[in-house]
């Protein structure tokens, strides 16, 4: 993107900050790291860091980073508000900042390591500013928007292929790989999340791993996947059966599913509660008399992460807004012999919903 559309992303954040009273945010969770800069979405590994941006309520901004991502860095920020640090970088970043007026910094609660906090405290002063970055993310812009529909039309072509990839005699680490390869040569530059295919009762664990079990002719088998192109994630499930003879209890779970998806995606509309949301389905299924086997929640924002916020849940505070993305996910099921999933990415309009 233009770095012109990172600035003005830093402005809006910068009215919040003063609004707050805070001095500066330093950002350190990767993903608001990159929407407010462009830089290094991802970190190189869950202990360590690409780097810090800084927000200055006095608009004097500043990144922070190590000499491997110098080269990087100079392609989308100024040298003079480029700070390269190396064995003391939390000196060095308190005393880039006291340089440019800056004593006090604000910090993401959920972004900042209890020994990286405390490193820091000993140079300036730090103050909590949770949740100051993710409700700017929550909205997609039209660029944003344009992305995701690149990245879920990538998932739909992965989808459309399932029938060539659950092939009888395949375990499901064999299916997963096709899987990925298959995202690959679509377009997409990388998973959004490790795929997921589930036979049978590995069906029934929402987040299964997959492994050894094989796919048989007639079985259920479920698949969670997603991919992420032009730096958006996307996120689809389908479960399916692998033969000609689907058993009635396959049937009328899947239709069970699919109908909670279907009233949900005919009724989210700007200004309804999230919880409300999750609320259709559930209802769905009370019908039913299965609402017991529904055990997570509705479904969750999507975008640079693949979970996001808002979070579609009973509990969930907050309504839905036009250019929110969510994804739509009911699901059952039986630990002693499988479970169902379907899920959709949908973006809130002005008078509804679109699937995308």
């Amino acid at each position: 993107m233009d770095t012109a559309v990172y600035a003005a992303r830093r402005d809006r954040l910068r009215e919040r900050l003063a609004a707050a009273g805070h001095e500066a945010l330093l950002v350190s969770h990767a993903a608001n790291r990159f929407y407010l800069s462009g830089f290094e979405l991802h970190d190189p590994q869950c202990n360590e860091t690409a780097g810090y941006l800084c927000v200055a309520a006095n608009g004097r901004d500043a990144l922070f980073t190590d000499a491997r991502y110098r080269d990087a860095a100079l392609r989308l920020w100024p040298a003079k508000d480029l700070c390269i640090y190396g064995a003391g970088r939390f000196a060095s970043i308190a005393d880039f900042l006291k340089d440019r007026g800056i004593t006090r910094l604000g910090f993401e609660p959920t972004g900042l390591s209890f020994d990286t906090h405390a490193r820091l405290a000993e140079h300036i002063a730090l103050t909590p500013a949770a949740q100051a970055v993710e409700p700017l993310r929550l909205i997609k812009d039209a660029r944003e928007i344009e992305r995701m529909r690149c990245s879920a039309a990538v998932n739909h072509a992965v989808m459309d292929r399932l029938p060539e990839v659950l092939l009888p005699g395949r375990t499901e680490a064999q299916a997963a790989w096709e899987i990925e390869k298959l995202f690959r040569e679509l377009g997409a530059s990388e998973l959004a999340f490790a795929p997921i295919v589930a036979v049978d009762a590995n069906a029934a664990l929402p987040h299964a791993i997959p492994g050894e079990t094989v796919i048989r002719d007639e079985c259920l088998v479920l698949v969670d996947v997603g991919g992420r192109r032009d730096d958006y994630c996307s996120d689809q499930t389908r479960t399916v059966w692998v033969g000609r003879k689907p058993p009635e209890r396959f049937l009328r779970l899947l239709d069970q599913v699919r109908r909670a998806q279907a009233a949900v995606l005919a009724a989210l509309r700007p200004g309804m509660a999230f919880r409300e949301a999750y609320g259709l389905a559930r209802e769905v299924f009370l019908r039913e008399g299965v609402a017991e086997r529904f055990t997570h929640s509705l479904g969750h924002g999507i975008g640079l992460e693949t979970h996001e916020g808002p979070s579609l849940n009973p509990s969930s505070e907050g309504a839905l807004t036009p250019g929110m993305v969510v994804t739509v996910e009911p699901g059952l099921y039986y630990p002693e012999w499988g479970g169902a999933r379907w899920e959709h990415m949908a973006l809130v309009t002005e008078d509804g919903c679109v699937t995308l």
